[in-house]
């Protein structure tokens, strides 16, 4: 599932799986709530949003059933030497 990163409220990020219809919303503390049975037009709604934490009090959080999670860290991107070795002549000790 992709995310979309925002910032309203206390929203850090939200994606969609439409064929699960499960909607997945992370929090600034580093939690998760994944809301299962979510229609495309609730995404289409929350993610278009102006008021993002507004519409999610609203109309997700008391709604729609949610399973607690932990918000994943993204990863840190591959430097160079980790992509393509270490320069030649810089051995690393």
């Amino acid at each position: 599932m992709e995310m979309k990163r925002i910032n309203a409220g206390k929203l850090r990020a939200i994606g969609y799986a439409p064929r699960e219809r499960v909607l997945r919303v992370e929090f600034d503390d580093g939690n998760a709530i994944d809301y299962q049975g979510v229609g495309t037009e609730v995404w289409r709604k929350l993610s278009t949003s102006g008021s993002a934490w507004s519409y999610y009090r609203d109309n997700i959080e008391e709604e729609f059933s949610g399973k607690r999670g932990v918000a994943r860290k993204a990863e840190r991107p591959a430097g160079l030497d980790d992509l393509f070795g270490a320069p030649p002549g810089d051995a690393k000790s």
